[in-house]
């Protein structure tokens, strides 16, 4: 049973919204340099052997939309009091403040600090993802809530990863030759590995595999050395590999796979 709404839960579906609106303009517009270089540019200049192809990035227009759709939905008077949005609510408005706070810093060459603002927006979706966990979802809900919180969180796994290793590149680190190959493989590997094993407890296992995929996929299509390629080949199967078990494992195998 679901109690009556209190003023506190209409701030938060607010703050939800309007955040959500605010990363959506942002992420819409911080690619073309409108706070100082066009993000394509500055990843240009850190390139490491495991940046995605560009056309992977187009990803970024799908999660802000469905995050839009989910915000929306949660904002309805009927979805204040819910048990789920107030355990997620607030986490979600730090994702959206630390998803347009890297935009901004990564434009503006602070790519260090760009690198701490996603952290941030990476451990605020695994805390949704985890909270998520413990609720069973509706039809209205695999689709408006786990699934592009899923989606949100797959990519946003593998983005720190290549953060990660553009901040090392910015900050003197090798980018090129044998030590970056090699450890671009071992961080490539290890995504796999983490990603698999939240595909197998998390919610929306279709969704952030679908999202960790593509990116990993994108990683191959940017032609990168060949043992790279081979790495991110065999991260994705294992990350298929895990949600296609958990599915098949399951008496209820649509809930299984997008609940």
């Amino acid at each position: 049973m679901i109690s009556r709404a209190t003023t506190l839960d209409r701030v938060r579906a607010g703050a939800v919204l309007l955040t959500a609106v605010v990363q959506f303009v942002i992420g819409s517009i911080g690619g073309s340099g409108a706070f100082g270089r066009p993000i394509g540019e500055v990843s240009a200049a850190n390139e490491t052997p495991i940046v995605p192809a560009g056309g992977a990035f187009a990803i970024w227009g799908v999660i802000y939309t469905w995050v839009l759709v989910l915000a929306v939905r949660q904002a309805l008077p009927s979805q204040w009091a819910r048990p789920e949005h107030r355990a997620t609510g607030w986490w979600l408005v730090l994702a959206a403040v630390a998803n347009a706070t890297w935009i901004v810093l990564f434009s503006s060459l602070l790519v260090g600090w760009a690198e701490v603002a996603i952290i941030v927006l990476l451990v605020s979706l695994a805390v949704v993802m985890a909270r998520l966990a413990t609720f069973p979802a509706t039809v209205a809900d695999r689709w408006t809530l786990h699934a592009p919180i899923a989606f949100y969180t797959g990519w946003v796994s593998v983005a720190t990863v290549v953060g990660t290793a553009a901040t090392g590149a910015w900050a003197g680190l090798p980018s090129t030759g044998a030590v970056a190959v090699i450890l671009g493989i071992v961080m490539v590997l290890v995504t796999g590995l983490i990603a698999a094993a939240v595909a197998t407890a998390g919610p929306a296992p279709v969704a952030y595999a679908a999202s960790v995929v593509w990116a990993l996929g994108g990683i191959v299509v940017a032609g990168r050395p060949v043992l790279v390629v081979i790495a991110a080949v065999l991260a994705a199967v294992v990350v298929v590999a895990a949600v296609v078990r958990r599915v098949l494992r399951s008496r209820e195998r649509l809930a299984a796979a997008f609940g």
